[in-house]
């Protein structure tokens, strides 16, 4: 009996160490999952694809240019949909953005708030395809 409980007992503490060195890795590995973002990194995406690059650059500084939006509202969106498509780049490079153009941290919160309401709101919103689900004759 004594056997078994220190067979299980090992078997236990095995689980736990490898359970740490996996949750190790991935800390240690945050960099790889999102690597810094060097000047390395942008002239590599540059010289593979210049055109396409450049084309995107264009795109980009039109559809922020003040318009009917103000340059500060559209930040703010930016920063709304970021984190709904939770790319941290653009989280905070449109941050710094929106700071640099005089948007106040409140009203990046209140930005971020909106999203996650909206991204809640569509699951619940969802669920109408469970309940149908459910509700088909089997």
């Amino acid at each position: 009996m004594k056997n078994k409980k220190v067979n299980s007992q090992t078997n236990y503490l095995i689980k736990k160490c490898k359970l740490k060195e996996i949750k190790n890795k991935i800390i240690m590995n945050e960099d790889r999952l999102f690597p810094k973002y060097t000047s390395k990194i942008i002239q590599e995406r540059e010289k593979l694809s210049p055109e396409n690059l450049d084309a995107w650059r264009n795109f980009s500084k039109t559809v922020f240019k003040e318009g009917k939006l103000s340059e500060e509202t559209k930040q703010l969106i930016a920063i709304a949909v970021a984190h709904v498509t939770q790319c941290p780049y653009c989280i905070r490079s449109h941050t710094k953005q929106a700071l640099k153009k005089g948007v106040s941290k409140e009203e990046i919160m209140e930005a971020v708030w909106i999203a996650a309401e909206m991204r809640a709101g569509a699951a619940v919103a969802h669920s109408a395809i469970a309940i149908d689900e459910m509700n088909e004759d089997g």
